[in-house]
């Protein structure tokens, strides 16, 4: 399943929040910088789904504050309800 986040970095704590739209909106405490908040954010989604985190992948925007995640092993209708805040 696909998960559209917005991302915001240096945060005083790791949060998922939603947005009120399609994306949700994730509070990472990593810097931007050689990939570190992407790892994180891999990490507090696994958590939050309750996969593990190889079944977490990056799809799209690596650089970007709007980014794409492909997460397997968990349905549509279950990661909606781990993931409502």
């Amino acid at each position: 399943m696909d998960i559209i986040v917005k991302v915001v970095t240096r945060s005083s704590a790791c949060k998922v929040e939603s947005t009120g739209q399609d994306a949700l909106k994730i509070r990472l405490t990593a810097p931007p910088v050689d990939g570190k908040a992407n790892s994180e954010l891999v990490a507090v989604l696994a958590e939050a789904l309750g996969v593990r985190r190889g079944a977490v992948t990056l799809v799209k925007g690596a650089r970007s504050r709007s980014k794409v995640i492909f997460a397997r092993g968990i349905s549509a209708t279950e990661a909606a309800s781990r993931l409502c805040c």
